[in-house]
């Protein structure tokens, strides 16, 4: 599989790939593939962020999102790139979290120019933001971040927003499907470590850790987020 090459900059707090923004040091990892623009992931983070929060503050998860541009041509002014390129200078400044979910609260609809820079630096305020982020905002240093995130993606079977997988296994965006998977994947962790290859005692077998894409469990094939009429 050959995949794009990483950009030069790329946000603070990134997976080693570059490809998404990595919030918490839990063991079990959750991917949230996400387009600011997009209704659905809008109704995903409301519903869902409470409980990926509470997974992530009980050291129960890791949580990557990778904000992707599939809906820019449904803006006259690729809000898509702009807004997940705006999230990475959030993450430079500690306030990713934060400022996502005040990208999906004041999501604009498809179709219009999206958020102004000023609108968006004032979101950045509105979750405790300075000067510098607005500065970033100005700057630009991520603008080329979201089409790679995106290609990435993509090469790796993703064609929709919100996808989500935990340890590497796609499942369904919502609360509880997630906080199951999650608890799932921890007891199969802790039998890993229960079965690992100790020196000097027998091989009882070991687990071999899950990756996600598009051959990552039964099931995993990922169908387009309907588009709303």
């Amino acid at each position: 599989m050959t995949y794009p090459t990483i950009p030069d900059r790329v946000p603070a707090g990134a997976t080693p790939e570059g490809d998404g923004v990595v919030v918490g040091p839990g063991q079990v990892r959750i991917d949230a593939f996400i387009d600011f623009l997009c209704p659905f992931c809008k109704r995903f983070e409301l519903s869902s962020g409470p409980t990926l929060a509470g997974l992530v503050a009980d050291g129960l998860a890791s949580l990557v999102y990778h904000p992707m541009n599939f809906l820019d041509e449904a803006s006259t002014t690729h809000y898509s790139t702009r807004a997940a390129a705006s999230s990475g200078c959030a993450a430079d400044y500690g306030r990713f979290i934060e400022y996502a979910h005040a990208l999906f609260v004041n999501q604009p609809p498809e179709g219009g120019p999206g958020l102004t820079d000023a609108e968006l630096a004032a979101i950045g305020r509105g979750v405790g933001l300075d000067t510098a982020f607005t500065a970033c905002l100005s700057e630009g240093p991520y603008l080329d971040w979201p089409p790679y995130v995106t290609a990435r993606a993509v090469a790796a079977g993703v064609s929709g927003t919100p996808t989500v997988l935990v340890d590497g296994v796609v499942v369904a965006p919502e609360p509880q499907v997630i906080t199951a998977a999650v608890a799932q994947a921890a007891r199969r962790l802790a039998l890993a470590k229960r079965t690992a290859v100790v020196p000097g005692h027998p091989r009882t077998g070991r687990f071999p850790g899950a990756s996600w894409g598009p051959s990552a469990g039964a099931g995993s094939r990922i169908r387009p987020a309907p588009r709303p009429s």
